[in-house]
């Protein structure tokens, strides 16, 4: 081989060897990645809008709740009241009945006619214009029997002498009979304590859309400093981040109760 040919020859090796080794092409390129944080931008700047209004709903149901329950709690109160005045009436009343029962049992025992008549006279009426049903019904006191006028000190004796012993046994040893009276008062306040539990229960979830509103907030700002860096493996990971606290923010925000009410849920 001549030496021309020689020379040729690694004149051509040497050109290949200063040729550029061919560049693989990127995963991402600078356009998708601008494209994908575009639209990630979009649909995180709307799901924070989202976020924002139903935790701003729950707040509002929270406030209402809270304020609803303070007035049936009131109301729940005032009935209990009521209730505690009722129950110390008829307290009262059956106290005077005793009173009248031991006064006739003891005319009867020694034969005074004009004190016994008198006693029955006066319970009768105390208990015509006083005794309630249910009263009457516990201790067995019979308004119609024993205010006809026929044979009623007989019948107020055998009443009182019965064996049952509901005449001279008091209906406030009834817990029944006695929890009747506060019954509606804890009705009403029983009615409260839900409505409060609502109104926690709005507190807790309206803290959680706020949770997620500040986890989108972050996702808003890595997107927003993607394009800041000049290397294209950077703006990968930031984006990759990016999009992994969406995921996040997005599921456990599937998790949380939307609002019963307010806004367009009625």
């Amino acid at each position: 081989m001549s030496e021309e040919v020689k020379e040729e020859l690694k004149e051509e090796v040497k050109t290949e060897e200063a040729k550029p080794a061919k560049e693989k092409k990127p995963f991402l390129s600078e356009n998708a990645i601008e494209i994908i944080t575009v639209i990630l931008l979009g649909i995180t700047a709307l799901l924070t809008a989202w976020a924002s209004y139903v935790g701003s709903i729950h707040g509002g149901n929270q406030a209402t709740n809270y304020a609803k329950s303070n007035n049936i709690a009131s109301d729940g109160n005032s009935r209990y009241n009521e209730a505690v005045q009722r129950m110390a009436q008829d307290q009262e009343i059956w106290n005077q009945i005793s009173e009248y029962e031991v006064a006739i049992l003891y005319a009867d025992s020694i034969g005074d006619e004009d004190a016994l008549s008198e006693n029955v006279w006066k319970l009768q009426w105390l208990c015509y214009d006083n005794l309630t049903d249910e009263m009457a019904e516990l201790i067995g006191y019979d308004s119609y029997t024993f205010g006809d006028g026929d044979g009623d000190i007989d019948d107020i004796l055998n009443w009182l002498n019965d064996e049952s012993g509901k005449a001279i046994t008091s209906p406030f040893v009834n817990e029944e009979f006695v929890n009747s009276y506060f019954e509606d008062s804890f009705n009403v306040l029983a009615e409260s304590e839900e409505v409060l539990a609502q109104g926690q229960e709005d507190n807790a979830n309206g803290d959680k859309f706020s949770l997620v509103t500040v986890i989108y907030s972050v996702v808003l700002f890595l997107l927003g400093i993607v394009g800041v860096f000049k290397n294209r493996t950077n703006k990968v990971v930031v984006l990759i981040i990016s999009v992994v606290c969406l995921l996040i923010a997005f599921i456990y925000m599937l998790t949380i109760p939307l609002p019963t009410s307010g806004g367009i849920f009625g």
